[in-house]
């Protein structure tokens, strides 16, 4: 590996019916899967664990892109996560559309920071080539 800056750390057990905590109990959540007939139950999944940090991580890129422009911007990232059948395998595969919303520039810049930050953000990296992401940049 690269020269490591930190290293996050969660655990779960028994799966998408199960628990999730990180190691410094911040995250310390129930698990429910929300395609079971089990929603008596409250919980997250491991999709909208996926989607907050999908969106932390590509506004925290949307706003370093920016900066390195001399732009001052106001955003806000949506990130929908997607659970669905995977056809080529008969399992299940996942897919993103990032809603993008940008105050302090014109639809054009707003187009070019949202590619940009797409192409520095640590999360778009790591599913480029594996899943199917959606850019859905918009000037507020």
């Amino acid at each position: 590996m690269s020269d490591v800056i930190f290293t996050a750390k969660a655990t779960a057990t028994n799966g998408r019916e199960g628990h999730v905590k990180s190691d410094d109990g911040l995250i310390d959540l129930e698990l429910v899967n929300p395609a079971s007939n089990n929603n008596d139950k409250k919980g997250s999944n491991p999709e909208q664990l996926f989607a907050a940090g999908y969106a932390a991580c590509y506004d925290g890129a949307l706003n370093l892109v920016a900066s390195k422009q001399d732009l001052k911007i106001d955003s806000e990232t949506i990130a929908e996560v997607s659970f669905m059948k995977d056809e080529s395998d008969g399992g299940f595969k996942i897919g993103v559309t990032l809603t993008i919303e940008i105050e302090g520039v014109n639809p054009e810049e707003a187009e070019d920071l949202a590619e940009k930050a797409h192409q520095v953000c640590p999360y778009s990296k790591a599913t480029r080539g594996n899943i199917e992401v959606k850019l859905n940049p918009q000037v507020v």
